[in-house]
């Protein structure tokens, strides 16, 4: 088995019914998540898939919205529930991939700069390699507090630049499943 497991985080339902929900950049996300997964598949590499729950609204199991986003495919290699931004905290992750022998994990999902980059910086800290797939991540646009708008472009590139070389390696879908990038320079 692969010391490397790709995880998937809150590609769900749940996110078409906030205000916030963009369909335009769907397409392209979608696109490079689905390589990524398949390619994680082809390769060998386990595949996670996170879902965010709460007690109420539009990600409460009685939703019945946490379920994956269409369209895309995924079948998972295991799956996990969170209630945090980080994918492991509470939700049985942690347990699963040292367990499996998992020293190196590929993030994406939804959404940039939540979930996917406080996932990213626990992983680090814990002593994961982490490669952080931002073209397979999805995010929106946001106001800061001095009114300012924010494109989802502008904050995945801020995500992408706090996270690199300090708590991950920036990847593409391909380079992220090259390998670590010890193999990719040999």
């Amino acid at each position: 088995m692969s010391d490397t497991a790709l995880i998937v985080i809150d590609v769900q339902e749940s996110f078409r019914h906030r205000d916030y929900w963009d369909e335009q950049a769907v397409p392209a996300f979608i696109e490079r998540q689905q390589a990524l997964i398949d390619g994680a598949k082809a390769a060998g590499i386990p595949v996670i898939q996170v879902f965010h729950v709460a007690d109420s609204g539009f990600f409460s199991e009685a939703s019945r919205f946490v379920t994956t986003l269409t369209p895309l495919r995924i079948a998972p290699d295991a799956v996990f529930r969170k209630r945090r931004h980080s994918a492991l905290v509470g939700s049985g992750l942690d347990v699963w991939l040292v367990g499996n022998g998992i020293r190196r994990v590929i993030i994406s999902g939804i959404r940039t700069e939540q979930c996917c980059e406080t996932t990213t910086r626990h992983a680090s800290d814990l002593g994961y390699a982490v490669d952080y797939v931002g073209e397979a991540t999805l995010t929106f646009p946001m106001t800061d507090a001095s009114g300012r708008a924010w494109s989802a472009a502008e904050i995945r590139a801020r995500t992408e630049l706090v996270l690199a070389g300090r708590f991950a390696r920036i990847a593409t879908v391909e380079v992220a499943l090259a390998g670590p990038a010890e193999k990719i320079a040999a």
